[in-house]
């Protein structure tokens, strides 16, 4: 199930009793999934991963986003790519 914030994320993963959250910046969704998930789509019949960020669903929303905000800020280059 998609979210559009770590606040709703979080909700999702209590609910269904996920251990991670996520944001994917390629598909531009959040959501909660559990450790084994991989993130991706096809394309002309080859998995191309995506680029997420994955975190446990033990930190508060707020802790979420600043975590989030702090990766960016280190690593700009990731949300970059293409």
């Amino acid at each position: 199930m998609a979210a559009k914030s770590w606040k709703e994320a979080k909700e999702i993963a209590e609910r269904e009793g996920q251990e991670l959250v996520y944001h994917n910046h390629d598909a531009g969704e959040y959501g909660a999934c559990p450790r084994d998930k991989s993130f991706g789509c096809f394309v002309k019949g080859e998995f191309v991963e995506q680029r997420c960020i994955c975190m446990p669903a033990k930190f508060s929303p707020e802790e979420l986003e600043k975590k989030e905000r702090d990766f960016l800020a280190e690593n700009p280059e990731w949300a970059a790519s293409d």
